[in-house]
């Protein structure tokens, strides 16, 4: 049978139906897991109230789970350790509002882990709208929380404020963080910039990873001619929510204040001849591995681009599991001065 002739905009329209069909099986494993963790905040606030007013112990939520069980052979999540994170998460967020606003948004499992990892409330929030905001995977979020990213975000130096108008300053602000933790970096990676530089791009996803969304990796050592001068930025970057241009600049020491004439003048070429018309001002983020906190704001004090300067941090320690394979440094001296005895008695009886 010959294949029927298909008007020509059949594979948009094709395209156009999966679309739509994708997009309501998305929202209905959302509504799904919606109505899932409902559920379990309200099984919990149940527990938790006979708790508090009947004494309910260990034995009766051991029953309750078998009864569960029971009745309900195909559903999963009712064993004593998950009834107790269902009262967990209650007290957690005793405020049912919280269901329409984060929580249920984000799978049981990202629950439990942030339930288990993170105590202070508003931090939990943060981890919470974060996950939704970035679609963090249950690997990634636990990678957030392990690196501290709640306490990171916001905190680099900078002139923002004085240069850029004030939503765009603050946005900007939230995304850059301090210290940077680049935990995918040996110290021997970090010995000169260059080394850093080909490391952080070796490792180009978990570099993006630690910077967060909305970065669009441009290049490395990135050629800029100036009149009769070639400049060479370490990293460029453009980030898509920000609508600007972002070069970063590695030192392997403390902050200088030289190291700002030099960022100045990227920014200015980058604004001159890569930025579009449409585009907000290139912002500079210089990253060195210490920085004097008073000192870095007396230096970007009156300077008119806008710059930011962090710390970074890369792994410095061997594995664990090499620890302890490896003799600690007084089996070494111990070994060292036995082996020097012996050679001495074996010249002796030679």
């Amino acid at each position: 049978m010959a294949e029927p002739l298909l008007p020509s905009d059949y594979p948009s329209f094709l395209s156009s139906i999966k679309e739509r069909v994708q997009q309501a099986q998305l929202k209905a494993i959302v509504a799904v897991n919606s109505e899932l963790i409902t559920l379990y905040w309200h099984i919990g606030q149940d527990i938790l109230r006979r708790q508090q007013e009947q004494g309910w112990g260990v034995g009766v939520i051991e029953q309750l789970s078998r009864d569960l069980h029971a009745a309900f052979p195909q559903m999963r999540g009712f064993s004593p350790r998950n009834l107790g994170y269902m009262k967990a998460f209650v007290q957690a967020y005793p405020d049912e509002t919280i269901l329409q606003t984060a929580s249920a948004k984000i799978t049981w499992s990202h629950n439990t882990l942030i339930l288990d990892k993170v105590k202070d409330p508003n931090e939990r929030i943060w981890y919470v709208k974060k996950t939704i905001e970035q679609g963090w995977s249950l690997g990634i979020l636990e990678l957030h929380i392990k690196t501290g990213a709640y306490h990171r975000e916001g905190k680099a130096i900078t002139n923002f404020q004085a240069t850029l108008p004030a939503l765009q300053s603050d946005l900007a602000e939230n995304v850059l963080k301090d210290p940077y933790v680049f935990n995918f970096v040996t110290t021997s990676d970090e010995n000169t910039e260059r080394n850093l530089q080909t490391a952080l791009v070796r490792h180009i996803e978990q570099f993006m990873l630690e910077l967060g969304i909305g970065f669009t990796f441009a290049g490395s050592n990135y050629r800029l001619q100036v009149g009769d001068n070639d400049l060479y930025l370490d990293l460029l970057f453009y980030h898509v929510k920000l609508r600007r241009y972002v070069v970063i600049e590695l030192k392997t020491g403390a902050f200088k204040a030289e190291y700002i004439g030099k960022m100045s003048l990227y920014l200015s070429a980058v604004d001159e001849l890569v930025k579009e018309p449409d585009d907000n001002p290139t912002i500079g983020l210089i990253l060195c591995t210490s920085k004097d906190k008073t000192f870095a704001e007396y230096t970007l004090r009156n300077i008119q681009r806008p710059v930011g300067v962090a710390t970074y941090e890369t792994t410095r320690e061997l594995p664990d599991p090499l620890k302890d394979q490896l003799p600690d440094i007084q089996m070494l001296t111990e070994s060292v001065q036995r082996m020097a005895t012996q050679t001495t008695m074996s010249k002796i009886a030679h």
